[in-house]
């Protein structure tokens, strides 16, 4: 009889945005802010196959540029204050969206990795198309 443990279906996207391991969804996928743990110590999957380059940050730059620039907009046309106060509101308000939303969309990126077995392209060399 085979010692494979059975996992039951994940919510990978639940998962991924709450930094648990994408197969157990019980240990934790970081050590720390935003470094990938080496495994999860709940089931043991190696998270060496994680590797989401600058997927996270361009999402989170797109997202929260949006925010801060409408919002830097919006108060801009209605208060019309000058530029100190908008330097002292949106640039802590800036830095705390980026924060906030950068761990949640990498966790949600090597998760979905995880899901749809991604991994490196290759190029095979010597093969002729036709």
């Amino acid at each position: 009889m085979s010692e494979e443990h059975v996992y039951p279906p994940a919510s990978v996207y639940l998962d991924g945005l709450r930094g648990r391991c994408p197969r157990c969804s019980k240990g934790h996928m970081f050590d720390g802010l935003l470094a990938v743990a080496p495994k999860c110590e709940a089931c043991g999957l190696d998270f060496s196959f994680a590797d989401t380059g600058d997927g996270p940050a361009i999402f989170v730059m797109t997202i929260a540029g949006f925010i801060i620039v409408g919002l830097g907009l919006y108060v801009e046309v209605v208060y019309q204050p000058s530029y100190w106060v908008h330097v002292a509101i949106f640039l802590p308000l800036s830095a705390l969206v980026v924060i906030g939303l950068l761990r949640p969309t990498k966790g949600l990126l090597i998760a979905l990795q995880y899901f749809n077995k991604a991994e490196e392209g290759r190029r095979e060399i010597g093969r002729a198309h036709v």
